[in-house]
């Protein structure tokens, strides 16, 4: 698990991650600020599977999360290695399903039950749901998709697949692991792991746009045809009299959001959400972005 400035989830997540039976359970505080390394050894205890491990600084041309996997996969001992973040709650048995799920694969990645409050519900519901309604496609390999809240993979899959080291730079280090495995799995995990990944709106326009221009591409051109592809499609419908059309996307986001579970009042919001992400398009296109006080 690496850490950054995650004392308060680790409060939450630490114990239930501990319950789940694991050989070992690895926390790298990544040069954190807020006191997470004594947050995870006060949530731990005297747990015998705990260990803390201390970041060291980046190196040129890594990103901060690829960086602390890294380091955490070099100290891992176990024929699975299993790569969470820090605001996943495990329910009681998520491991072993996991386990299950990577059975004949390398490499596996589940989406858990998103946790919202109403300032960022609408947001994160339609960016997650957008995530299901369109992928993966079976016939389109070159699309493959991954979640980084929950990855599991086989140790021997991973060193052969470069490990973190090999996407050092990437933004979308899960995508790009997912992309280079031979044998991949994504699945629902709602049942097994919840998160919540933003409180609050601004935190999660910040933290949409970090890799928003990497969702897409990494082309502007794609970015800006998503925008209008979602306004035109959700929301203007409403704006022009257009009842059926909009009716029928809001009905689409009732049925993913039902998929995925949760409560199901965010994808009512729909029609506004589209509005709601133009500010992430808007940053995701500026030079400079920041996150947890590191440039993106």
């Amino acid at each position: 698990m690496p850490a950054r400035n995650e004392a308060e989830n680790l409060k939450r997540t630490l114990p239930a991650l501990l319950r789940q039976g694991a050989l070992e359970v690895l926390v790298l505080d990544d040069l954190s600020e807020d006191g997470t390394a004594q947050a995870a050894l006060e949530a731990a205890g005297n747990h015998p599977a705990f260990r803390l491990l201390r970041g060291t600084p980046l190196p040129p041309g890594w990103t901060g999360k690829n960086w602390a996997c890294f380091q955490l996969a070099q100290e891992a001992r176990g024929e699975v290695l299993v790569f969470t973040d820090a605001d996943v709650l495990w329910e009681e048995g998520a491991l072993g399903g996991l386990l299950e799920a990577l059975e004949g694969k390398e490499m596996v990645s589940a989406l858990p039950r998103q946790e919202v409050g109403l300032r960022e519900g609408a947001l994160v519901a339609f960016v997650m749901n957008g995530l299901l309604s369109f992928l993966p496609h079976p016939l389109l390999e070159g699309l493959r998709v991954a979640n980084g809240q929950v990855l599991a993979f086989r140790r021997a899959a991973y060193l052969a697949l470069g490990g973190h080291e090999a996407v050092k730079g990437e933004v979308l280090e899960d995508v790009a692991l997912a992309r280079r495995a031979q044998a991949y799995g994504l699945f629902l995990g709602g049942g097994l792991f919840r998160a919540r990944m933003y409180r609050g709106y601004g935190e999660a326009v910040a933290g949409f746009a970090k890799n928003f221009l990497a969702v897409h591409l990494k082309n502007p051109a794609v970015l800006l045809g998503s925008a209008f592809y979602h306004l035109a499609l959700y929301t203007l419908p409403w704006f022009f009299g257009r009842w059926g059309l909009g009716l029928m996307g809001l009905l689409e986001r009732l049925a993913v959001q039902k998929a995925l579970g949760g409560p199901l009042w965010p994808a009512l919001l729909t029609p506004l959400a589209p509005l709601l992400l133009l500010p992430v398009y808007l940053l995701a296109l500026l030079p400079g972005r920041r996150w947890k006080g590191r440039k993106v």
